[in-house]
């Protein structure tokens, strides 16, 4: 083999090599992008908690509704919640304007190539007395519908959590 047939050789392969990298990248772009997208969780939300165990007995079974607002960057999450309506062991009551106690919520996005994604959110709420931390691992469901578990700093709270985009 000369050098000129060597160089040739040298100089196909490689274009090949560049052009096939191109070709797979563009794919798998398409396929991140297209195919398996980052769920849409920007938008206003509606989620209900139902607490199901409590070190304070009062509060079992009562259920928390709240409004959240929730942008992405990326895959991370940020936003605001306020709490709307309780009905606990207390009364049930709706809570309006200055009434209502604001949160702060940070988050991310797992994605999920071969099951539902999943997110995980850490909510800290100026509560009326005290600020307290609420945790939520979600399943995404569908653009309208997330739904999972719940843990909180109040009383040793947890319980289920649903998330929907029309209020309750």
């Amino acid at each position: 083999m000369n050098a000129e047939l060597f160089w040739l050789n040298f100089l196909y392969s490689f274009l090949a090599t560049v052009a096939g990298g191109g070709v797979l990248t563009l794919l798998f772009f398409w396929l991140r992008e297209i195919i398996f997208p980052l769920p849409n969780v920007i938008g206003r939300w509606y989620f209900e908690m139902h607490t199901v165990n409590s070190a304070y007995n009062p509060y079992k079974g009562m259920v928390l509704r709240y409004v959240a607002m929730l942008w992405r960057e990326g895959s991370r999450i940020e936003g605001t919640v306020e709490k709307v309506y309780e009905n606990s062991a207390t009364g049930e009551r709706e809570y309006e304007g200055k009434n209502r106690t604001r949160g702060l919520v940070v988050g991310y996005i797992e994605k999920k190539y071969f099951s539902k994604d999943r997110i995980v959110l850490h909510v800290i709420e100026d509560g009326h007395g005290r600020e307290s931390t609420n945790f939520y691992e979600l399943t995404f469901s569908s653009n309208e519908k997330m739904t999972g578990c719940f843990s909180s700093m109040v009383a040793k709270q947890d319980g289920s959590v649903t998330w929907q985009r029309n209020e309750f």
